[in-house]
């Protein structure tokens, strides 16, 4: 028999939850809140003044917030999108009605997570009763389970599902903070746990194999941010998902590339990401073994179902089409060199200190230091300075920096990045951690326009030499001389505006440029 751990109602209400310390020695942070300002998580000021606001009220009989999580494996497959799909169905089957259905794509920099990291959430008219016992049902049916548990460094699934009895407009400031706090920050499962507790919500921790030992129902996290996200998230996309027949998975799939490109043509740019033409690869069919057959995703469902009606391939079993923030650059926030968290999405304004440098593996990295130390690294970058090195003038004048990369599968973009130059000034977007930010896109709003150059005599056109330290320049044959470099133009492999990974190694939340909404001209890979 599946084993559940049910949690029901708590005795007492907590107006709070208690500050934690994260369990990851790597993130360098001490206790604190578990939901931190910077992520929209709710203030304690703001939890105290809404406790009397949020006790407990009469359930809601013919409503339901079904949120779920980690069904699937990195190795083994299966997708939580389908999990959702067939619940969805068995909602139907029993005479409900699906409202709606999301796919919320939480904080990428999670370790425990498959390459997408979404959590689903279905909104619908049946009772809450009725909506746990059909979802445990699908989950017991679906969840992969394999091998020691890939919360303790395996991979094994830790399903978990959250059902709220309340109108999805009505869910409470603290879930919708905890939600925005899954884009940014590193949760626990007692932290998901405590407030749906707090708030009378049922919730499970479903083992496809009847163990409990080590099933966590780390799922519950995503799942309670999924039933959050309506209300913490102001901007939606699309993502109609194709599904192959079940028996199918794990074998190659079938869909013919040619189509996926014309089909992909037709519909751009309302239509997105559903191919890379630099690289000639169809970035819409996954390689994991799980039941996906494709996703379209867009900015119009009618559109993303078009070219999906395109495709030629192998049977498609079933779709569906889901409410998503893919695409809205959600994960990240504004952010400044010398105060970033770790494993959180950041936009930051710098200015390049230093070469790019291709190492090894054809990843490419360079310092960005913060604008408020642009008076001293600046001046070092843009005037003649001999006697100071970039290096030398960052480090006298501790100036704060940090470390940008972008790495070998971003391919292309790599050159947009190997062409900046000491002095550019940079609004940069990515992922912190470790010290580093992994970029996903990058703005140059100013050039440097001119470089230290040795000077050219004048009477002969032929380039001086030293005349020693200190001495300036000479020209030997007709005894002309400069008193030290000079500054010349130097032609710019880029223009002011914002630069791009390609689709093929586009996080599903960051924004594509072709979607519109940057504050300078665009230069969209596709």
């Amino acid at each position: 028999m599946t084993m559940v751990v049910w949690a029901r109602a708590s005795e007492t209400i907590r107006a709070t939850l208690e500050p934690v310390r994260h369990r990851s020695e790597s993130m360098g942070i001490g206790p604190r809140p578990r939901f931190d300002a910077e992520s929209a998580a709710v203030s304690l000021a703001t939890k105290l003044h809404t406790r009397n606001r949020y006790q407990r009220r009469p359930a809601t009989p013919d409503v339901a917030l079904i949120g779920l999580d980690d069904t699937d494996s990195r190795e083994h497959g299966m997708c939580t999108t389908y999990a959702a799909a067939r619940l969805a169905e068995r909602i139907e089957d029993a005479g409900g009605t699906v409202q709606r259905r999301l796919l919320v794509r939480l904080n990428p920099a999670v370790e425990r997570k498959t390459r997408g990291n979404a959590a689903l959430a279905i909104h619908t008219d049946i009772p809450a009763a009725e909506a746990t016992t059909l979802a445990i049902e699908v989950l017991s049916e679906l969840a992969i389970d394999v091998g020691p548990s890939r919360h303790s460094g395996g991979d094994r699934t830790s399903p978990g599902i959250v059902v709220a009895d309340c109108h999805p407009d009505e869910v409470p400031d603290p879930v919708g903070g905890f939600a925005a706090s899954a884009l940014r920050e590193i949760l626990e499962v007692d932290d998901a746990v405590s407030l749906a507790e707090r708030f009378g919500w049922r919730h499970a921790a479903v083992g496809p194999s009847g163990r409990t030992g080590d099933h966590e129902g780390y799922g519950r996290i995503g799942a309670l941010a999924a039933i959050g996200a309506w209300h913490a998230l102001e901007e939606w996309t699309y993502e109609h998902v194709a599904y192959r027949v079940f028996d199918r998975c794990g074998t190659s799939r079938e869909v013919d590339a040619e189509s996926v490109f014309a089909a992909a043509e037709e519909g751009y740019p309302t239509v997105w990401d559903t191919v890379d033409v630099g690289e000639g690869a169809a970035v819409c069919v996954p390689n994991a073994p799980g039941p996906i057959l494709y996703g379209i995703r867009g900015d119009d469902p009618d559109a993303c179902r078009e070219v999906a009606a395109r495709i030629r391939s192998e049977p498609v079993d079933r779709t569906s089409t889901f409410l998503t923030n893919q695409g809205t650059d959600a994960h990240v926030a504004p952010g400044e060199v010398g105060s970033l968290r770790e494993r959180a999405g950041y936009v930051v304004d710098g200015i390049v200190v230093d070469a790019p440098q291709t190492r090894r593996g054809g990843h490419v990295f360079f310092e960005l230091a913060n604008p408020a130390d642009a008076v001293v690294v600046g001046a070092d970058v843009r005037t003649v300075d001999e006697a100071r090195t970039v290096d030398e003038a960052r480090t006298a004048d501790g100036a704060r920096t940090v470390t940008c990369a972008a790495f070998e599968p971003t391919k292309r973009f790599r050159d947009r990045v190997r062409a900046l130059r000491p002095g550019d000034e940079l609004t940069v977007v990515g992922e912190h951690d470790a010290g580093t930010i992994k970029l996903e896109k990058f703005a140059v709003r100013d050039l440097v326009e001119v470089a230290p150059a040795t000077p050219v005599c004048p009477g002969c056109g032929r380039t001086m030499e030293s005349a020693g330290r200190d001495q300036g320049y000479r020209c030997r044959d007709c005894g002309t001389d400069e008193p030290g470099r000079v500054l010349r133009e130097v032609d710019r492999d880029l223009e002011v505006g914002w630069y791009e990974v390609p689709p093929c190694a586009r996080r599903h939340v960051a924004r594509p440029l072709v979607r519109g909404g940057f504050d300078a001209a665009v230069h969209p890979e596709r």
